[in-house]
């Protein structure tokens, strides 16, 4: 497990190095796949960097920016790798710096390992169900990474990092601030008197929780699988959390439809 780790976490930095090369040109085309969401040249430069890595394990890979895959080939994959590799497009066309590189192994739709990669802060997230989750910071490139896992953790902070003194936090979406999640935040502010409501793009509300400086993030709105497993590892392993919001089971990964039911993120109850 630590090894596959080691090469999540390769392949991730190695996303982020083409995405930054093209987040620091003075200007970038943007294009729209079929259901308009937007795409630039950075989201095929770091699918094509992971890829390098990540086909050397012989795992099955699932990318947003891969080819369509059919489920009828999926369904006899009981472990694979889930990515976007560039979670929060929008954050990147706005230049704001809060999109990452989302690597995630999946083993019988459960995700069980978790690479975040945060290129403009350098900031990394990883975790397995071994170790735990972790965070390093300024870690920029594959060759600032050990061949050893201990070192890695020994470097960052295991989490959730607690922090006391902070008001009950929600965290929200950027870009997609829904009803449903305005009147979810509605109801907290009759339990708690100090509440405070961030916004965040990409998973990096997911981390937000895991990391200890959030305490709720309801998702109320769309998203796909490789939006959310990476997230989903790093937050179970941390001690969290990420279930349906209609019944409180866990999300659940490499369905026919990748489309992921509403979710919250959330201490474990």
């Amino acid at each position: 497990m630590d090894n596959l780790t080691l090469i999540a976490i390769k392949a991730s930095l190695a996303g982020g190095k083409e995405i930054l090369e093209v987040y620091n040109q003075d200007d970038f085309e943007v294009q729209l796949k079929s259901d308009d969401s937007p795409l630039t040249k950075a989201d095929q430069l770091a699918h094509n960097a992971i890829m390098s890595f990540l086909e050397s394990t012989g795992i099955p890979v699932l990318s947003e920016e891969g080819r369509e895959m059919n489920f009828d080939e999926r369904k006899a994959w009981s472990k694979l790798w889930i990515v976007d590799p560039l979670d929060g497009t929008k954050e990147f066309i706005k230049r704001n710096g809060e999109f990452t590189v989302n690597v995630a192994l999946v083993e019988n739709g459960v995700p069980v390992l978790g690479v975040i990669y945060v290129p403009v802060k350098k900031e990394l997230y990883f975790s397995n169900k071994e170790i735990g989750s972790f965070k390093v910071e300024r870690v920029g490139s594959t060759t600032s990474v050990p061949e050893d896992i201990n070192v890695l953790m020994e470097a960052g902070e295991k989490l959730p990092v607690e922090d006391e003194d902070r008001s009950f936090t929600i965290v929200g979406s950027r870009s997609h601030m829904s009803k449903e999640t305005e009147e979810f935040v509605s109801q907290l502010k009759e339990k708690h008197q100090d509440l405070e409501v961030l916004s965040k793009g990409s998973s990096l509300k997911i981390c937000m929780v895991a990391e200890g400086s959030a305490d709720v993030y309801p998702r109320f709105a769309p998203t796909m699988e490789w939006d959310t497993a990476a997230g989903q590892a790093i937050a179970m392993n941390a001690g969290f959390e990420m279930v349906r919001s209609d019944d409180n089971s866990s999300l659940v990964y490499n369905k026919e439809d990748l489309l992921n039911p509403w979710f919250i993120v959330r201490k474990q109850n």
